[in-house]
């Protein structure tokens, strides 16, 4: 067991958690960054990325990660393989974390970008055909089934959502629902069942997804939920629109979140309602969701806590707190 001190402490890794740690590391902040059970996060899942910019080739995700990882310790970043347990922020600043490892990481400045995970269906062939025509994001590969027949399994806003922005793709998108009306907001429902290149077919539940002869995604087997009739469907891709979890359970209690558990910032900031806590990325987002966005908001909370760190002044004890002039503003 050891005990790191640093200037700030980031707790997850991927675009935000990364791009945190390469402004911090800029700044002198010597930051530290606890990669967790996923370095590199979600991306690292994630084959052909086509829309990060300055890259006009289609790149890997997990190539983007290792990437921003070295770039991040090129210019001073810390990196420690373990996973934080439980962490105090009640005191403020400084914060004490506690690893998974045992070692305990004290820090001025707490930066969260654990991220959400896409909730599955968890079904046979889901994960073996992922990035095969098996897929929990359209914004990110909806570009890819251009001319093809798509599907969206889901009965939420997600998933509405998802089925509207694949239009842009394809001319014939089935929306697969469990149920025999939607949960969305009434506006999208509209949207979706006036839309000329959607379908819905209702009652219906994914059993497993086949590949078809090249291996990728051939087609759903479906079962009614109400006759018990099995059936399949045909597609070229499938995108699992159930919603996303974010991981914020190590902070129940101690940080305010919305209904869904993301963490709760100041609106255009990634600062919470804890002085000298931010969070950025996923962990935080439920509306964008990309590597761009989280990237930015990784760097704004890199600038921010480093604001936060010219302001703050440590007493004989060690303790923290605002300079006068800050608090008074």
């Amino acid at each position: 067991m050891a005990t790191h001190r640093t200037k700030m402490l980031i707790i997850g890794s991927g675009p935000a958690g990364y791009s945190a740690a390469i402004y911090a590391a800029r700044a002198m902040m010597e930051p530290i960054v606890v990669q967790g059970l996923q370095p590199g996060g979600q991306l690292t899942i994630t084959t052909d990325v086509e829309n990060y910019p300055g890259f006009a080739d289609v790149i890997q995700g997990p190539w983007l990660m290792e990437q921003m990882q070295k770039q991040a310790e090129h210019v001073g970043t810390r990196m420690m393989w373990d996973t934080i347990v439980d962490v105090d922020v009640a005191g403020g600043s400084p914060f004490t974390a506690k690893g998974d490892s045992g070692d305990e990481y004290i820090a001025d400045v707490l930066v969260i970008c654990t991220g959400a995970q896409a909730k599955w269906l968890g079904v046979p062939g889901e994960q073996e055909l992922g990035g095969k025509g098996v897929s929990a994001c359209a914004t990110c590969d909806g570009f890819f089934y251009r001319g093809k027949k798509v599907a969206v399994i889901g009965g939420g806003n997600t998933a509405v959502e998802e089925a509207l922005y694949l239009t842009n793709h394809s001319d014939d998108v089935t929306l697969i629902h469990r149920r025999d009306e939607l949960r969305a907001e009434k506006i999208l429902q509209e949207r979706l069942l006036n839309h000329p290149k959607i379908s819905v077919l209702w009652n219906k539940t994914v059993d497993s997804f086949a590949a078809g002869p090249t291996g990728a995604l051939g087609h759903l087997n479906l079962k009614d939920t109400q006759t018990g009739e099995t059936s399949e469907f045909a597609t070229d891709g499938a995108f699992v629109a159930i919603g996303h979890a974010p991981a914020t359970e190590l902070f129940k209690g101690k940080l305010p979140m919305d209904d869904g558990g993301y963490l709760l910032t100041e609106p255009g900031s990634p600062k919470t309602d804890v002085p000298g806590v931010f969070a950025a990325g996923d962990v935080t987002d439920h509306v964008y969701r990309q590597a761009v966005t989280a990237a930015g908001m990784g760097c704004m909370a890199a600038l921010d806590a480093e604001r936060f760190l010219a302001n703050l002044e440590i007493d004989a004890d060690g303790h923290a707190h605002v300079a006068e002039k800050e608090a008074a503003e």
